[in-house]
């Protein structure tokens, strides 16, 4: 007695670009806001007065590599 088993075989699910694209949108658009805060929210540029954001992400501007000082 022969005992043949058969692996059920998993076909891809292609997933449409409308409905990535939104999201992708947002993750980059939430991207590019972190990245403005964290290099470049200080002195002329700055929408805050004050340097409570710049101290708020100094050390992520360092372990970056974005210069403040």
């Amino acid at each position: 007695m022969a005992n043949v088993t058969l692996a059920p075989t998993r076909t891809p699910v292609a997933i449409p670009l409308r409905e990535i694209l939104p999201w992708a949108i947002l993750g980059g658009l939430l991207m590019l806001l972190a990245i403005y805060f964290i290099g470049a929210e200080q002195g002329a540029t700055s929408l805050f007065k004050g340097m409570y954001v710049h101290e708020f992400v100094h050390d992520g501007r360092h372990l970056l590599g974005f210069p403040c000082h």
